[in-house]
């Protein structure tokens, strides 16, 4: 055996001590079928993720608040690595692929646009009215990995790293997630069929792995939300309900240790992920408590509004500038100079300019937003 070999040989020990339900490392595929190398495929698409362009535009994307003068408050950066570490310590105790876990962690909210979901809001009524197709972040962050990023050639990652970014959906908990079979063919229709019918957005991942991501999305923001809130004296760890209290916790990490805790209990050796009952109800309680406490509170109306008209003007000047052919304008200069003809060819204009709105930091949409925006009135910092 040569050097190669054992180096190859020690990457694949991992599938050794996993359970029976876990995704192995033989098991990966790729949508084009490349040579690979000594490491794994899986532990490779963690390095083509952080090593990208939009993984590193996370360290300046709202997590749930924006324009706020606290360098302690989370950024999307700080949300993804929490999600990843939670991720990781279930997955590890219940016997799953973390190099999998990992790298559909890291890549989960790739498409997240500026200004978080209320952003996402922004541009879904865009593409709406603009090409009857819907947005969400986690289509587009499947899209950006696969058919933006790297100059509009894509990254050529595994289908279950895909998979497990597209169903993440970590706004809807529930008390049981289960897998669900899939071919390569199944996730790129599933893809497809995510801008026509909602229905495609809302599927269970084809591996356990993408279950304990998707999961471990909610864990990771519902106690550091409310530690932001207080920070931010929007509310206080006393408003919490006593119920929730006292089966979860009083801070942030009292409460992802019990969840964490109860889920491994309940899912190891078993083919799904699963939450106790109190566990579950609990948790629904707090979502709820945060929605109305958190959430709804995190913009004013005025500045909701402020930046909704922003984006709708901005859309317009990239637009026009392609219709134009104005090569000074941004969308040229920063993005669609940098890529490669079948990007430009195969992209629809309507798409081109959601998918640079989409890329963009919180602060470059803020400028752009300021140099296009004729109302001098500004809301930020």
């Amino acid at each position: 055996m040569n050097n190669l070999d054992q180096i190859k040989n020690n990457f694949l020990k991992l599938d050794d001590t996993l359970s029976e339900f876990a995704t192995k490392s033989l098991e990966a595929e790729r949508i084009t079928l490349e040579k690979e190398d000594y490491r794994t495929p899986f532990f490779r698409d963690i390095d083509r993720i952080i090593y990208s362009l939009s993984y590193t535009r996370y360290l300046d994307k709202t997590q749930v608040y924006s324009f706020k003068d606290n360098d302690h408050i989370s950024k999307r950066i700080t949300h993804v690595g929490l999600v990843n570490k939670i991720a990781r310590t279930i997955g590890r105790a219940i016997g799953l692929n973390t190099d999998l876990i990992e790298a559909i962690a890291l890549g989960h909210d790739i498409g997240h646009t500026p200004l978080g979901h209320t952003g996402e809001s922004f541009l879904n009524e865009i593409s709406l009215r603009e090409t009857g197709e819907y947005f969400c972040h986690n289509v587009q962050s499947m899209r950006n990995l696969e058919y933006v990023e790297n100059n509009g050639k894509g990254l050529n990652l595994t289908i279950q790293v895909l998979d497990g970014i597209l169903c993440h959906n970590g706004e809807e908990l529930l008390k049981e997630y289960h897998t669900q079979k899939k071919t390569k063919e199944d996730v790129i229709n599933q893809y497809n069929m995510c801008y026509k019918d909602k229905k495609f957005n809302n599927k269970f991942p084809m591996t356990l792995e993408g279950c304990v991501v998707r999961l471990s999305d909610i864990i990771s923001y519902l106690g550091r939300d409310i530690e932001d809130a207080e920070r931010l004296g929007v509310l206080n760890t006393n408003d919490i309900p006593v119920r929730v209290k006292n089966i979860l916790g009083n801070n942030n990490r009292e409460i992802v240790n019990t969840i964490v805790t109860d889920v491994i209990e309940n899912s190891i050796g078993k083919p799904y992920i699963k939450i106790s009952d109190d566990v579950f109800s609990a948790m629904k309680e707090l979502m709820d408590f945060n929605y109305k406490n958190i959430y709804y509170k995190s913009m004013s109306k005025e500045l909701i509004e402020y930046y909704r008209e922003g984006m709708n003007i901005i859309y317009g000047v990239y637009k026009k500038a392609i219709d134009e052919e104005d090569l000074d304008n941004e969308i040229y200069t920063i993005f669609l100079n940098t890529q490669d003809d079948q990007y430009l060819r195969n992209t629809s204009t309507e798409r081109k300019v959601i998918d640079f709105i989409a890329g963009m930091t919180d602060d470059y949409f803020i400028n752009q937003v300021k140099k296009y925006k004729k109302d001098v009135k500004i809301f930020t910092k």
